[in-house]
């Protein structure tokens, strides 16, 4: 009986430990993800031009598929490199999120310039007038970029939610990486099928609603919803800009060049005491976001005739080339 008594007590033990870890890696997984705000917010605010022109009935098979292209992504690809980055080159992270931050800063600025005529941006190049015309291949062809593009975002996810881990051994980093791919990508995908399919929601409300109010509320969702996606693409961009300053102004104070981060925290903590001291620390966090996004904008804006003359070209060389467009 003593034996049996004693077992149960390791199988309790044996159960907390587990619990604790669980927790352990939801809690570093929920602030390694908060980390890549930026990169996260504009993935939630670029998706949803993916499923713009389809039928409504393929907008959640769209997305879907799209989901499960982004967890092979993360789970598939991008996890393992990340462990071998961790534990075999670690002194390559910053470097890459140095890149990543570089791209953020690149795609931001280039929507700034685009907005104001500045830049032709992404829509310029040779086959951007031709669309196939069977719906089918332009699902394939949809669904295939939307992916892609994830990748580049999911890369950047992952590198800085890999440098927000504090060390730990190689099991714990796999399963808060994972659990940083799977909760990321399941409340990206999740709010981009919300978001597309809100029209159709308050559509329904207008012409099968009960209740006046009913009806009222729908038609107000129907008449939001384009100003609520500018919005979004605002936000995204803003955030882009404000995370690939910050991470290329971090990297540049671990290589020895902490200047500028320096400038900037000064200028916080001067512009921080001359509000009254509970909004100190908000006021402090809002000028430091806003002087990185500035920097963000600058960088973007130097690196445009780069990723544009030279980088994108090569891109599309390389993942196009072998694509073709249907026929009428």
């Amino acid at each position: 009986m003593s034996g049996l008594i004693a077992l149960l007590d390791d199988v309790a033990a044996i159960a907390k430990v587990a619990a604790a870890s669980v927790d352990d890696v939801i809690g570093q997984a929920a602030k390694a993800g908060s980390k890549a705000a930026g990169a996260v917010i504009d993935d939630a605010a670029v998706s949803p031009k993916y499923v713009q022109g389809f039928a409504a009935e393929r907008e959640l098979p769209i997305i879907w598929r799209i989901t499960k292209g982004s967890l092979k992504n993360k789970l598939v690809f991008l996890l393992p490199a990340g462990l071998a980055l961790s534990n075999f080159a670690p002194w390559a992270i910053s470097p890459l999120l140095m890149l990543g931050g570089a791209y953020l800063c690149f795609e931001g600025a280039e929507k700034v310039a685009h907005a104001l005529g500045l830049s032709e941006g992404h829509e310029d190049y040779p086959k951007k007038d031709a669309k196939p015309k069977d719906p089918a291949h332009l699902e394939e062809e949809k669904a295939k970029g939307a992916i892609k593009t994830d990748f580049i975002l999911s890369a950047e996810i992952m590198t800085i939610a890999l440098a927000a881990i504090p060390p730990s051994n190689f099991w714990m980093e796999a399963a808060t990486l994972a659990a940083v791919a799977v909760m990321i990508t399941v409340a990206v995908y999740g709010a981009v099928a919300l978001i597309v399919k809100m029209d159709d929601l308050g559509l329904a409300m207008v012409d099968h609603g009960r209740f006046s109010v009913t009806r009222a509320i729908g038609g107000a969702i129907v008449k939001a919803m384009p100003g609520f996606l500018r919005l979004l693409t605002l936000v995204g961009t803003a955030a882009m800009l404000w995370v690939g300053g910050s991470i290329i102004i971090h990297g540049l104070e671990e290589m020895g060049f902490g200047t500028l981060g320096h400038w900037i925290e000064n200028a916080a903590v001067a512009v921080g005491h001359l509000v009254p001291e509970s909004f100190v620390g908000a006021v402090e966090w809002i000028v430091t976001a806003a002087l990185d996004g500035v920097f963000g904008v600058a960088l973007g804006l130097l690196l445009i005739p780069i990723g544009e003359k030279i980088i994108t070209p090569i891109w599309r060389k390389i993942f196009n080339r072998e694509e073709a467009v249907h026929p009428a």
